[in-house]
């Protein structure tokens, strides 16, 4: 749905001041769990407002648990947890305008996402590439105190699973028969998917050593500011979790591109039962959200079908 003015008028006085007004306002792509939109006052100085309500979630019939990372997270708590980490690290992030209620107001960065601007020109964004792999590395320095997201943790709490392996085995269960209730290609291997989840979960051997994930870090979530800096953006599902959960999914979505960010010293048999969880829940996921009023339904049926078929050839 789309913001009236009146939503947002306040929230845009009250970040960017200076006897402005809203001029505008522009819904932004991106974002199925949170409205994002443009916010563009009379001087033309802008900003970025993210709303979380359910009214902004296209998920249908979504409850959050800040106890399981593997769940959905959404929720300006989040969002400001994983703000603050993420700046104790020396990571660029949006700065934060303003809080009012569901609403944050943040800088704007109107260049464009890094995937926009790296396939116009690779050379061009070579540095930024590497400050986003300099960053992948800050985020992999810093030791948990265990495993959760980062909003739940940093407040005390404990996460359901104690280790990342688990939780995300158990999540693979999940998405498994979530898939096959919805596929019936699934479904024909789903005695042998599980058969291959049960056995890559079997080789793992334990480890309680946490970093710092986005856990949704393709390019698409990360803007460039004026100097050239990565900007990380969706960041709500950051969490203390194994490193390489991170890098299957950059793997997943930079593919060839990824040399940029790759690194040594990752844990083969979590690479492997991670990537199978994964292409699981890129199957389970966007066939559920096709169930709401989704509107990019053509992209979305695309993902479930290219990961449909990346699973099947793990078996």
């Amino acid at each position: 749905m789309s913001r009236s003015f009146g939503d947002l008028a306040g929230a845009a006085r009250a970040a960017l001041g200076g006897g402005r007004d809203l001029a505008a306002v522009q819904r932004m792509a991106g974002g199925s769990r949170k409205g994002v939109y443009r916010l563009t006052m009379d001087d033309n100085a802008t900003a970025i407002a993210y709303l979380w309500t359910g009214e902004e979630n296209y998920w249908p019939g979504e409850t959050f648990d800040r106890a399981d990372p593997f769940t959905a997270q959404a929720g300006l708590d989040m969002f400001l947890a994983a703000h603050a980490r993420l700046a104790s690290l020396g990571l660029r992030v949006p700065r934060l305008y303003h809080v009012e209620g569901p609403v944050a107001v943040v800088e704007d960065f109107p260049g464009g996402s890094l995937q926009n601007r790296f396939d116009a020109d690779p050379r061009e964004m070579a540095p930024t590439m590497r400050e986003l792999a300099e960053a992948l590395t800050a985020m992999r320095g810093f030791r948990a105190p265990a495993f959760g997201t980062v909003a739940h943790v940093d407040a005390g709490g404990r996460s359901r699973w104690e280790s990342c392996e688990k939780g995300a085995f158990a999540y693979g269960q999940s998405c498994l028969a979530e898939a096959a209730a919805r596929d019936d290609r699934i479904a024909g291997a789903q005695e042998r998917l599980n058969e291959r989840l049960n056995d890559l979960h079997a080789r793992i051997r334990p480890r309680q050593e946490f970093c710092v994930v986005h856990g949704e870090l393709g390019l698409d979530h990360v803007l460039v500011d004026a100097e050239g800096r990565p900007v990380l953006i969706d960041i709500e599902d950051l969490a203390y979790s194994d490193v390489e959960w991170e890098h299957v999914f950059l793997r997943i979505r930079l593919q060839d591109d990824y040399r940029w960010s790759a690194v040594s010293g990752l844990d083969e048999d979590r690479l492997a039962l991670y990537m199978l969880v994964q292409r699981l829940s890129l199957v389970a996921g966007p066939l559920r959200l096709l169930e709401g009023y989704f509107p990019d339904r053509v992209f979305m049926r695309s993902i479930a079908e290219h990961n449909l078929g990346a699973a099947l050839r793990l078996i």
